[in-house]
């Protein structure tokens, strides 16, 4: 994944100045930081600014700084079968290599450290799409809407509408008629 340019007022993008360009330093970050528009899909994302809790460590190694950690995020969206909104917490692992400039990447898409800085925003972002659910639901057994009315069928389980005959063979219910008396 190849970093656009990096924005270092985001709580997402780090210096790494401390680690020059040797393996062996390392530290831990601990910190909430605002999230960014475009964290998720249509159905289901991270609100703009909600709060991210990151708990992260940054590690020199040969050719750049290995990221690896864990995201906490609020999530809010709405339920595929019943269109009632979700709210739920998800945890999203987080590991990236960031390659020196000069490394040779093995893949043309590979991080980079930009001016001793990297952007871990990419790299949420990607997480947290393969993370999200495919198909998000209220409730595992979520019985979702009538498709006659529209009503929530949660909210009304027994809800009926009689039996329902295609027009296309209602005027075989004469023959029908006469059997029921």
């Amino acid at each position: 994944m190849t970093n656009r340019s990096i924005d270092p007022r985001s709580g997402l993008v780090f210096d790494i100045r401390e680690f020059g360009h040797r393996a062996g330093g390392s530290t831990e970050i601990v910190d909430d930081v605002p999230a960014r528009e475009g964290i998720g899909n249509d159905v289901i994302g991270v609100p703009t600014e909600s709060p991210i809790h990151l708990d992260l460590r940054l590690e020199g190694v040969g050719d750049g700084v290995l990221a690896t950690g864990v995201a906490e995020v609020q999530l809010r969206g709405e339920c595929a079968r019943c269109l009632t909104e979700i709210e739920a917490d998800a945890e999203i692992d987080l590991q990236e290599l960031f390659l020196f400039p000069g490394v040779d990447p093995d893949d043309e898409e590979a991080s980079r450290v930009e001016a001793e800085m990297i952007d871990l925003e990419p790299v949420l972002r990607d997480a947290a799409m393969l993370d999200l659910p495919f198909i998000p639901l209220c409730r595992e057994d979520c019985a979702g809407l009538c498709p006659t009315c529209g009503v929530n069928l949660n909210d009304d389980p027994d809800h009926e509408h009689g039996e329902v005959i295609d027009p296309r063979w209602a005027s075989l219910t004469v023959w029908t008629e006469g059997d029921q008396n």
